[in-house]
């Protein structure tokens, strides 16, 4: 059954206050803000607090919409999501890890040392070291891991930044290929031109816009629509394609995609098969071995809606609701009790 938004929300934009037509238009060339909708919301003593607006989709096996709300074909950066569609790249030209590294490829990893340590692994088993890495420097992402970084004195480093497994990879892929390892975060390096490809193949478009990322990498725009229909790919193919590979990899390591005490890291632990990746401005994707395929954009890039809204989004697909209820809502705290909480909003409704 397909489900979409209520026709009647009302808009978020609709104020006594509101610009004149001529003041708030955006310049021309700008594409429109994307008509998302309430997908999650805090609430305190019975009141709405806040609310998280966005929006997702889910696609089935043969590409049909199982649900939807806001509006998932709009333009969108995938972030971080990109990873595992770039690790499939990276196999396909001869990339070959054992699976710890292969899910560390694939990773925004917390920056503990088993990450870093895989990370210099990578780049060892090439003949290269951290020199090599092209990415930007950052503390490590975890919590718990950043603080420990700087009680010891740690500095930023490109090693710690948490895309540093798909860099070590990136610049190996080259050393395999005979191609130039200093420069591979070019668009026109055949590595880069690669990686397009393959991930216009997956998601069944073309990009429809180029950026870079945070930590240097090109960065391709698409449809909430097209990279779910990628995650679906990817979990449910073979474990002999690339997609099969590194969909087992982050499946077998989901500490080393994300990390200990990260929710990436605990729903791939909880459901069996299912593939998660987060991504930074809100993003989640899930793919399950199915076939199906779910995106989530959170628009005010806030991370602490993602998981709320996901676990709504597989119960409506049909899995256990106990398996994720851990995961489903987070208490909100007043004077150290719970007086509220953060939840998924009742986003879907039935055609």
């Amino acid at each position: 059954m397909i489900h979409q938004l209520k026709e009647d929300m009302p808009t978020p934009h609709a104020t006594h206050n509101a610009l004149p037509e001529s003041a708030a238009a955006a310049p021309v060339g700008t594409p429109p803000t994307p008509r998302h909708v309430p997908l999650a919301e805090q609430t305190r003593d019975g009141l709405v607090e806040s609310v998280h607006y966005g929006s997702l989709i889910a696609v089935g096996p043969d590409g049909e919409t199982l649900l939807q709300a806001g509006e998932p074909d709009a333009a969108f950066y995938p972030r971080s999501a990109l990873k595992p569609l770039q690790a499939v790249a990276m196999i396909r030209a001869g990339l070959k890890l054992p699976e710890n590294l292969l899910a560390l490829t694939a990773a925004s990893h917390s920056g503990a040392a088993m990450h870093l340590d895989g990370a210099a692994r990578i780049l060892d088993m090439h003949g290269l070291d951290k020199s090599a890495l092209e990415n930007s420097t950052d503390l490590p992402y975890g919590i718990a891991e950043r603080e420990e970084w700087l009680r010891s004195g740690g500095k930023p480093t490109q090693l710690a930044q948490n895309c540093s497994g798909k860099h070590a990879s990136m610049a190996a892929t080259c050393v395999i290929n005979g191609w130039p390892v200093q420069g591979y975060l070019d668009p026109e390096h055949p590595l880069q031109v690669l990686v397009k490809d393959t991930i216009t193949e997956l998601t069944g478009e073309d990009a429809i816009a180029v950026s870079t990322d945070g930590c240097g990498t090109p960065l391709f725009a698409h449809s909430l629509h097209g990279i779910a229909r990628a995650y679906g790919r990817l979990a449910a193919a073979d474990n002999t394609d690339a997609e099969g590979q590194v969909a087992h990899a982050m499946r077998a390591y989901p500490e080393m995609v994300a990390g200990e005490g990260r929710d990436v890291t605990a729903i791939m632990r909880t459901v069996p098969g299912l593939l998660a990746k987060d991504g930074f401005e809100g993003l989640q994707l899930v793919g399950l071995r199915n076939g199906t395929g779910v995106a989530i954009k959170i628009s005010d890039g806030g991370d602490r809606a993602r998981m709320p809204v996901t676990v709504s989004v597989l119960e409506e697909l049909g899995l256990d609701a106990g398996q994720l209820a851990a995961l489903a809502s987070a208490p909100v705290l007043g004077g150290g009790h719970p007086v509220g909480v953060l939840r998924a909003a009742d986003f879907l409704a039935s055609n």
